[in-house]
């Protein structure tokens, strides 16, 4: 008989779901920084799904142009979209601190998640 059951995992770190979440108003930042993180976590040899390209958030806001309502009705029209970008990967935490371990662009925010499974 073998000491290692079937399905025993030995000394191998633990590998854990993550999901990395990118949000950015400019999209070339937003796919510049995806494009860097599936490069590395590729050279590592992991699994990689992504990215997935979320709906475009548009945040519209409309205001008068006039400070006190006299006057003909005109308003100003302005607008702000989000750009959200999904990754996930399935490796240990070490690796996962060194794919991370990137320039990322200004503007860029990362948001990881990390499912043990």
């Amino acid at each position: 008989m073998s000491a290692v059951k079937k399905g025993d995992v030995g000394d191998e770190p633990q590998a854990h779901r993550i999901r990395i979440t990118l949000t950015s108003q400019s999209v070339a930042n937003v796919e510049k920084v995806c494009r860097e993180l599936i490069k590395r976590a590729k050279d590592k040899k992991l699994r990689v799904k992504g990215p997935v390209r979320l709906p475009t958030k548009v945040l519209r806001h409309h205001t008068r142009k006039t400070p006190n309502g006299e006057g003909s009705k005109t308003w100003d029209f302005f607008e702000m979209r989000i750009h959200k970008r999904l990754i996930d990967l399935q490796s240990s935490s070490e690796v996962l601190k060194q794919i991370i371990n990137i320039n990322i662009e200004p503007g860029v925010e990362v948001e990881v998640t990390i499912h043990s499974g």
